[in-house]
């Protein structure tokens, strides 16, 4: 272990709030991914129990078509965590690539690049995303069999979302590129006549690695949020596949009669994006070089 991921774990340690953080969580990840063995199917109805109580047999009760709450919340946790994850790693890599090409080469790149990064955040993105969210898939050659599978429903929330949430880690890695691309080390590499590509993969990506991890850990609440708002407008998972967006969907009827079926869907997605920003602030905390020990 280097010195400096010793010096992060030891500091986070002792940082209470990102701990908290880590256990919830790792607490809602471990329930979304045993749900298969630890749950009920979530779309098995019980036309005889609509809005039951908790009870021993429904732990958070049922919903307006029998179907146990608690089920329906872990299976959808599978669906939401799994877009935040994955969007959030696939806006990183491309929004790294973007970021070191722009900041070590310089020049009409880093504009070109700049500009088109520039444009993207000006537009207003919850309205970019209905519309590209709302573009039928099957105008674009895809075959309508593959549109109700599982992995091609959570594949085009992931890539819709990021294809626009790339832009912060873009500006964030050319921004420290243009930091380290400065050191002497880097320009020691380019003296013997190391390439373009290996000065970025071996000197520059290294160096500039943390701050992306914090960039990640941060957008995974954002990503759960936007998934969530999308799903609710019906523009993103749809039923019958579960995600917590549209179980806050299917609870807007019925919101003022059983409010606890908007309250669970509701509260692991204000416990998620907070534990997520918790985490996010913690490795902020640990990575920071200016930041001595003893505030830890």
């Amino acid at each position: 272990m280097t010195p400096v991921a010793a010096r992060a774990l030891r500091r986070l340690r002792h940082d209470r709030p990102a701990l908290l953080g880590v256990a919830v969580l790792l607490a809602m990840i471990g329930a979304a991914a045993l749900a298969p063995w630890l749950f009920q199917d979530p779309e098995a109805m019980d036309l005889t129990a609509l809005f039951a109580p908790p009870s021993a047999e429904h732990w958070l009760g049922t919903d307006e078509l029998g179907r146990d709450v608690l089920a329906r919340l872990a299976h959808g946790g599978r669906v939401s965590l799994a877009v935040a994850g994955a969007t959030a790693v696939l806006a990183a890599v491309f929004g790294t690539a973007l970021g070191l090409l722009a900041g070590y080469h310089g020049g009409r790149l880093d504009a070109l690049l700049m500009r088109l990064t520039d444009g993207v955040m000006a537009l207003p993105l919850l309205p970019l995303l209905i519309v590209l969210a709302a573009v039928d898939p099957a105008k674009l050659g895809i075959p309508p069999e593959s549109m109700g599978d599982e992995a091609f429903a959570i594949g085009r929330i992931v890539v819709i979302i990021a294809a626009v949430g790339w832009t912060t880690v873009a500006r964030l890695v050319r921004a420290q590129t243009l930091s380290v691309k400065a050191r002497d080390y880097v320009r020691a590499a380019t003296a013997i006549g190391a390439s373009p590509g290996r000065v970025m993969r071996r000197h520059i990506l290294p160096n500039v690695a943390s701050p992306i991890v914090v960039a990640v850990t941060l957008s995974v609440g954002n990503i759960v949020l936007v998934e969530s708002a999308l799903s609710f407008l019906g523009l993103g998972i749809r039923p019958p596949l579960a995600s917590w967006g549209n179980m806050l969907t299917g609870a807007m009827t019925v919101v003022w009669s059983a409010p606890a079926q908007a309250l669970w869907p509701g509260l692991a997605i204000f416990l998620t994006v907070l534990s997520a920003n918790m985490v996010g602030d913690g490795l902020q905390r640990a990575l920071d070089p200016r930041a001595g020990d003893a505030e830890f």
